[in-house]
């Protein structure tokens, strides 16, 4: 949603009405994942893509039709459909598209803000009309129904699950529209290494946060791509970060038991999506010892990803920097990160 958000409310402030398309499902080779949205303006005005060129024309041409006052509509783009030549899917990609009028909504509005949200749509044959909506935020329904206490009760229960994984989704007969905030990197240890993670991190997307009590080392001017720079222990930084939520990582950077285990401690007993550790097999080998023996169970220390980072031969901080982002990266959307021509499956298959 985010994505598109802009062209969205600069069509709706010169009171232009639009149409929303958005993708619901893949399959094979498909060019964008769930939730991927197009806007359509009365005026023929155009903003984001449904799958990268290959079936625009057609869902712009159904717009139109809704933007006159025709129904939302499923329309369905693959091989086995005799258009999916015309439309640019001889590959074998498949996409089912969504396409409804735009009006403004709570959802746009979190969405603007960088919140937590997931908007469920009844797509069709789910006991209500196609098009009802229900808003599910990070403490409940937050407004709508898809007709029924029940169907809310039950679509609320999967929402919730969704929520922190920051993927779109369908199931069966409803579409869960799932909006989140840039994922959140904390990197514990202000050391030259977290320079170069934090400057990968922006640029890649991600909202990085540099934690250590040594105030000589932790300052904003240091680490300018920083969201925040906090100069203070893991418990106390911690809680001025909100605490750890579970689309959360973190990397614990310094090398120093008595700074890296107090963060350990910590995010290894929280809900955290990644936690990783810099330091030698020999290194790791002590630190397990001395977590051991701090309380910390055989559970909580197999979530430790050390050494940190993915084997690329890393020599200089930048190659050390990237090898740690492309750990990160890949635990996010549940790949081991290995090389490309050595497995199955679809190359993409991300968040919106």
């Amino acid at each position: 949603m985010r994505e598109v958000l802009t062209e969205l409310e600069e069509l709706h402030a010169r009171g232009e009405r639009s149409a929303i398309a958005t993708v619901i499902e893949v399959k094979r080779s498909a060019p964008r994942p769930p939730g991927a949205k197009m806007v359509v303006g009365e005026s023929g005005a155009i903003a984001g893509s449904v799958s990268g060129g290959c079936v625009e024309g057609a869902v712009v041409s159904v717009a139109d039709e809704i933007l006159q006052g025709a129904p939302p509509r499923l329309l369905r783009f693959g091989i086995a459909d005799e258009q999916a030549w015309e439309v640019g899917l001889p590959c074998g990609g498949e996409i089912d598209v969504w396409v409804q009028a735009y009006e403004p909504t709570e959802f746009e509005r979190i969405a603007r803000a960088g919140g937590r949200a997931v908007e469920v749509t009844v797509l069709e044959g789910a006991g209500a009309a196609a098009g009802a909506k229900l808003l599910v935020g990070l403490d409940g329904i937050l407004g709508g129904t898809l007709g029924s206490p029940e169907l809310d009760a039950s679509a609320a229960r999967v929402a919730g699950e969704l929520i922190w994984t920051e993927a779109s989704e369908r199931r069966d007969a409803l579409f869960y529209d799932v909006v989140a905030p840039d994922p959140r990197l904390i990197l514990f240890g202000a050391v030259d290494v977290a320079m170069a993670v934090s400057r990968l991190a922006r640029v890649s997307g991600w909202r990085p946060y540099v934690v250590d009590p040594r105030q000589r080392f932790a300052t904003p001017e240091r680490f300018p791509d920083a969201v925040e720079v906090i100069a203070a222990w893991p418990q106390e930084a911690f809680e001025r970060l909100g605490g750890i939520d579970p689309a959360t990582s973190i990397a614990v950077l310094t090398h120093d038991p008595k700074l890296d285990d107090a963060a350990l401690m910590l995010a290894l007993r929280s809900p955290a999506r990644f936690v990783g550790a810099m330091g030698s097999r020999r290194a790791q080998a002590g630190r397990r010892e001395r977590l051991l023996a701090a309380g910390l169970g055989e559970a909580e220390l197999d979530r430790l990803a050390a050494p940190l980072g993915l084997d690329l031969g890393a020599i200089n901080r930048e190659e050390t920097a990237l090898s740690i982002m492309a750990e990160v990266v890949a635990a996010r959307h549940g790949r081991d990160g290995g090389r490309l021509r050595a497995v199955g499956g679809r190359i993409h298959q991300v968040p919106a």
